[in-house]
């Protein structure tokens, strides 16, 4: 399978079925944003279907679609594009507009840096 790739509607509707674990067209459109019309969910899970990124069943007059690629596969394919591109390749620039953005809280700090503190100690290992 190709490195995923995904336009802004296909990530909200694949965030949709990692989220359900498996979803119809109506339980798609209900949980998206706006009124997005059922012919374009549904096309756009047959685009993804194509892809190879999700199937589908058969479920009375409806096809109940899941996922076929992990969330977490996902990320690390959009984070490694997004740190050669907009961080110039550099974890550490990544990290510190992580740390600086005000949204993010203490707490939500000390947990970063008690990963960071777990990834030292096994590199010392």
């Amino acid at each position: 399978m190709a490195d995923p790739n995904f336009s802004h509607r296909e990530l909200d509707i694949m965030a949709i079925l990692w989220d359900l674990g498996s979803a119809t067209v109506p339980d798609v459109r209900d949980r998206l944003s706006g009124d997005t019309p059922y012919t374009t969910v549904q096309t756009v899970l047959r685009t993804l279907e194509s892809k190879g990124y999700v199937g589908h069943e058969e479920e009375g007059r409806f096809h109940r679609y899941h996922p076929l690629i992990e969330r977490e596969a996902v990320g690390k394919s959009a984070l490694g594009r997004m740190l050669a591109k907009m961080f110039a390749g550099s974890p550490e620039l990544l990290l510190s507009q992580l740390v600086s953005h005000r949204g993010v809280s203490e707490d939500q700090v000390r947990r970063m840096k008690a990963l960071l503190e777990n990834v030292l100690g096994e590199e010392e290992k």
